[in-house]
């Protein structure tokens, strides 16, 4: 085999992507495993985690022990701050599963996957919310992401959250009526909102059913309810925040560069937050393009690989085989 190996992991919060292909453009085999963030895992966990996706893959691959791969890209979750960057970057090269490593936010991979220009701004709102940019020149823009004790607001956990608390509030009396009311009722078909917030409270419920409140906030909204719609176009508020600051950041608001939108919130294109954001981004930058990213992140993670393989951005060829293979 002359064409040198590699590995890329995507990793979320709830799951990791990895892949293993070739520098000519050839994807040998893709595996999907749990999470390797170390917010979630300790770091020995993610270590050992990571490790075990990456045999994964090499024996879906069929190949050899005795075959080295060249680079491991990894882009995780929980790589928010450069403390943690620098720890994940020394103790992923020891595992010594590669000649070369690099390990980042799991951003970077969106932004590769949402754009090949050199300046870009992406954010992620899926279960949380992020934000993180670069420049052709190396420069980059990211914020700690620890939630709102680092300011964060919205993204799908919070959003549902916010379903729920608005809903019983409007149940009780202590805040406005919604529509959001009847519908979480109706959703977990409970006889009041009380009790759903109790069956969760209790375990009768399980936690994670919280997160399909999410879904629940956008239809109601769409529907036309007041609360509802005031709460994603604060959704819309922060989403335009985080671009804005990036860009100024690496002063883009004025140039050409591209906005990557990604995350199960985005992806959905919800027309009450979708059609509210998209002027706002280009009235605050008039020059930039508008990508909803369509290419899963471990594409972007993948094509970095590829990228650090060929000592720039790989040839326009092989990129397309590679995102055509993911």
């Amino acid at each position: 085999m002359t064409a040198r190996l590699y590995a890329a992991a995507d990793g979320g919060n709830s799951k990791t992507d990895v892949v293993l292909g070739d520098s000519d453009g050839r994807v040998l085999a893709r595996v999907t495993g749990p999470t390797i963030s170390p917010h979630v895992l300790s770091f020995e966990g993610a270590l050992a985690q990571l490790s075990a996706l990456v045999a994964r893959a090499r024996r879906e691959a069929s190949l050899p022990s005795s075959i080295e791969l060249s680079h491991l890209a990894v882009y995780t979750a929980g790589a928010d701050l450069p403390i943690e960057v620098d720890r994940l970057n020394t103790e992923v090269s020891a595992l010594a599963l590669a000649a070369t490593t690099t390990v980042d936010n799991d951003l970077f991979a969106l932004l590769r996957a949402g754009s090949a220009t050199p300046d870009a701004v992406g954010v992620v709102c899926g279960a949380g919310i992020n934000a993180a940019g670069r420049r052709a020149d190396g420069a980059t823009s990211r914020f700690p992401a620890l939630g709102q004790r680092s300011g964060d607001w919205g993204g799908g956990h919070h959003l549902a959250a916010l379903a729920l608390y608005h809903a019983v509030r409007s149940e009780d009396g202590r805040g406005p009526a919604t529509a959001l009311q009847p519908a979480v009722r109706e959703h977990f078909d409970a006889p009041t909102v009380e009790a759903v917030a109790i069956a969760l409270h209790l375990g009768d419920l399980p936690a994670s059913r919280l997160d399909e409140l999410c879904e629940v906030m956008f239809a109601v909204a769409t529907a036309g309810d007041e609360l509802a719609t005031r709460v994603v176009r604060r959704q819309a508020d922060e989403i335009e925040s985080l671009v804005r600051v990036c860009a100024k950041r690496l002063d883009l608001l004025q140039s050409p560069y591209t906005i990557v939108l990604g995350g199960g919130v985005l992806t959905a294109r919800h027309p009450v937050l979708h059609d509210a954001l998209l002027p706002r981004l280009h009235a605050l930058s008039p020059r930039a393009t508008v990508n909803v990213l369509s290419s899963p992140p471990v594409a972007g993670a993948a094509l970095l690989a590829l990228d650090t393989l060929h000592g720039g951005p790989c040839p326009p060829a092989l990129e397309s085989a590679v995102r055509a293979a993911l």
